[in-house]
């Protein structure tokens, strides 16, 4: 147990990596054994995660399960990995999605062994990236989660999945160049790459005698050219309005198992990329720029939610939800930021909006995997997404009915759900800093529960249609359940017992806070 809490987070990274490699030297004329097989060595990746949390000490401040190897030494860049409050609830969160992804892609029949690898290393990826405390090596792993990612859309997705899969690549990969250059101008600034390192006064880019002298002459400009290709990067990850019009189309035509992963943990990649990058490094220029965020956040809010409300294709409307959702997390990063620049918002604020910030990132994990997998589970059935060609449903699929009833109210933020909490928790901390903004955001709540009272009426309830009385749809079957259970049991404890992960995210926060 010692050899394996002093490597685990190498471990968490390789594991899936072996995984991959497993199944790429499986028989492929045995698709039910890579099926399965695969199922059952992603566990392996979530029992180190749930060691990892468990081994984790909530009373010793900074990162802890560190390691660092020269790998680099011509630009200073390093294999440094570690982990935090912040990062640890978001590693376990991947390492669940992964086999109840899978769980939700047993109806695979093309390509069997392609499409189990490309999640072992979509898996790997994010996990990466949670764990990278080097810039350089952040990066890497931030582009490599790419890869699977449009694989998956392109070659598993629906009819316009070479539009969607180009789209998801164009937009995200043009985001990452910027991003590229940023961490160049940071290195160029402090002669590092290490994230510790630049935390730090005498680290800290562009302050000091580190800077080179292209720098030294304009400072001022290179700043602002890093903030913003840092910004931009993660913003359009996140996605917030206006840079979310690649995720309805990627969210559309992926399969049910990629959705749940991009919506469940490849967004999140947004939100941590602000909290560990952004506002740390450059605490001045994100202050300046909180109230712009702020504004963006609340038209994510809003107009995610309308536009859900006008969707008939069940799909999209939960993909234009995760933009509604997510605005939340953006919301909470902006009134944290405010705090680092020194303007009028008092710690507490700020801490409760960033740990807000974080559990939202979270509970819509829970929540956005578990509406695209039943999303999945009636598209299997019915061949098809179009909500006026359901109704009465629960009469026929009583068991999926309940589910996808919880599953709703705990995306809308019922309380004694997880995702009351984390809503509650970013307005709370928002509303000091930004209060006209958080009232005409409560706008975005009142269309949430419109469009997901919809969604119920036009799947669960009036006459069953026409087509289904005679071709009766098969209830929720056992894997199904399997795939979703998890995450219903995850929604209910959190919204019951929430410091059972805030203790952990409020650890992470208040280091960075200090």
């Amino acid at each position: 147990m010692d050899f394996i809490l002093s490597n685990i987070l190498p471990l968490l990274v390789l594991a899936p990596v072996v995984g991959m490699l497993l199944v790429l030297l499986a028989p492929a004329d045995q698709p039910r054994l890579i099926k399965w097989g695969s199922i059952a060595f992603s566990l392996i990746p979530l029992a180190l995660s749930i060691v990892m949390w468990a081994g984790y000490n909530q009373a010793q401040a900074g990162f802890q399960f560190e390691q660092q190897a020269t790998w680099f030494p011509q630009i200073n860049s390093s294999f440094h990995v570690g982990v935090d409050g912040i990062s640890i609830p978001l590693i376990v969160l991947c390492a669940l999605l992964t086999p109840l992804s899978m769980l939700m892609s047993l109806s695979i029949q093309k390509g069997v062994k392609a499409f189990f690898a490309l999640f072992f290393l979509l898996e790997a990826a994010v996990i990466g990236c949670f764990v990278s405390l080097d810039l350089i090596l952040f990066f890497l792993f931030f582009e490599f989660s790419l890869v699977p990612m449009f694989f998956l859309i392109n070659q598993w997705g629906g009819l316009n999945k070479r539009y969607a899969s180009f789209k998801f690549i164009l937009y995200t990969m043009a985001a990452s160049l910027g991003m590229l250059l940023a961490i160049q101008v940071v290195g160029l600034a402090s002669k590092s790459f290490d994230i510790v390192y630049l935390f730090s006064p005498a680290g800290r880019p562009f302050t000091g005698a580190n800077q080179v002298n292209l720098l030294v002459q304009n400072p001022d400009i290179w700043k602002g050219v890093a903030f913003f290709a840092f910004g931009l990067a993660f913003a359009l990850k996140l996605p917030i309005w206006p840079f979310h019009t690649w995720l309805p189309d990627a969210h559309t035509e992926a399969p049910t198992g990629g959705s749940m992963m991009l919506a469940g943990i490849l967004l999140k990649l947004g939100g941590y990329g602000f909290l560990r990058l952004v506002i740390p490094l450059f605490p001045d220029a994100a202050a300046q720029f909180a109230p712009v965020l702020a504004v963006l956040a609340f038209v994510s809010i809003v107009l995610g939610a309308f536009a859900a409300w006008g969707q008939n294709d069940f799909k999209k409307l939960v993909a234009y939800s995760s933009i509604n959702h997510m605005g939340f997390v953006a919301l909470g990063v902006a009134s944290a930021a405010l705090y680092f620049g020194g303007k009028a918002v008092t710690g507490l604020d700020a801490n409760i909006a960033a740990s807000g910030a974080v559990f939202q990132m979270v509970t819509h994990g829970l929540s956005s995997a578990a509406m695209f997998a039943l999303v999945g589970v009636v598209y299997e059935r019915s061949h098809t997404r179009d909500l006026t060609k359901y109704g009465g449903l629960w009469s026929i699929m009583p068991l999926y009915g309940g589910i996808l009833l919880f599953c709703s109210i705990g995306s809308l933020g019922l309380p004694g759900l997880s995702g009351f909490v984390s809503e509650f928790m970013v307005t709370r901390g928002a509303w000091p800093a930004f209060t006209l903004l958080t009232i005409l955001s409560m706008a975005g709540l009142l269309v949430t529960g419109i469009y997901i009272l919809k969604a119920l009426q036009k799947v669960l309830h009036g006459p069953l249609g026409e087509e289904w009385r005679h071709h009766r749809l098969p209830d929720i079957n056992i894997p199904e359940i399997l795939a979703v259970a998890p995450l219903m049991v995850a929604m209910l404890v959190l919204g019951i017992y929430p410091s059972l992960v805030l203790n952990l995210i409020n650890v992470g926060v208040v280091r960075l806070f200090q």
